[in-house]
């Protein structure tokens, strides 16, 4: 009886195996199909996309798209804080934020990218996104208030806690 079973379940995943053959899938499809999604920003920023943004063209970005969920000045609302923190060393506990936790600058240009804002993610423009990481970026005090980001100026941002990392990519560092 098990012996039927067996031999009926394999004669239907190769029944629908040819069948999904048949229709086209598994074909290879070229790198222009791909490359809507193959949007990975490494921390050397490879990947980064054309654009620039100021801290003050962020601010206005932050204000209409971010400040419901993050605060007024990202000192957190319904979602967490993105400026200030202790420092990690005060415990396992600590909040982390942009400032005391994240080791590049890149993978906030990568997150932001992706994942902002939560209810529409990917809507963004690249300046939009250039922008508010440099109104970010600004806030913690990590770089100034002029500065201009773009795929040249942001990987050469240092993080406070760029070394608090293992690195996953050694040939990616900046």
């Amino acid at each position: 009886m098990f012996t039927r079973r067996c031999a009926f379940a394999l004669a239907i995943v190769a029944f629908a195996s040819s069948v999904v053959l048949a229709q086209g899938f598994g074909k290879p499809i070229s790198e222009a199909e791909i490359a809507p999604w193959d949007i990975s920003i490494m921390p050397d920023g490879s990947g980064l996309p054309p654009g620039s943004g100021t801290p003050d063209q962020g601010a206005k970005v932050f204000a209409s798209k971010c400040a419901l969920c993050h605060g007024p000045e990202a000192k957190g609302g319904t979602n967490a804080a993105l400026v200030g923190g202790a420092p990690l060393t005060s415990g396992i506990d600590t909040p982390k934020t942009i400032a005391n936790f994240w080791p590049y600058a890149t993978t906030l240009f990568d997150f932001t990218r992706r994942a902002m804002p939560w209810q529409q993610p990917r809507t963004l423009t690249n300046d939009e996104v250039y922008a508010v990481t440099a109104y970010i970026l600004a806030l913690n005090k990590i770089i100034g208030p002029n500065d201009v980001m773009n795929a040249a100026t942001l990987p050469k941002v240092r993080m406070p806690n760029r070394d608090g990392f293992i690195v996953r990519f050694p040939d990616k560092m900046p």
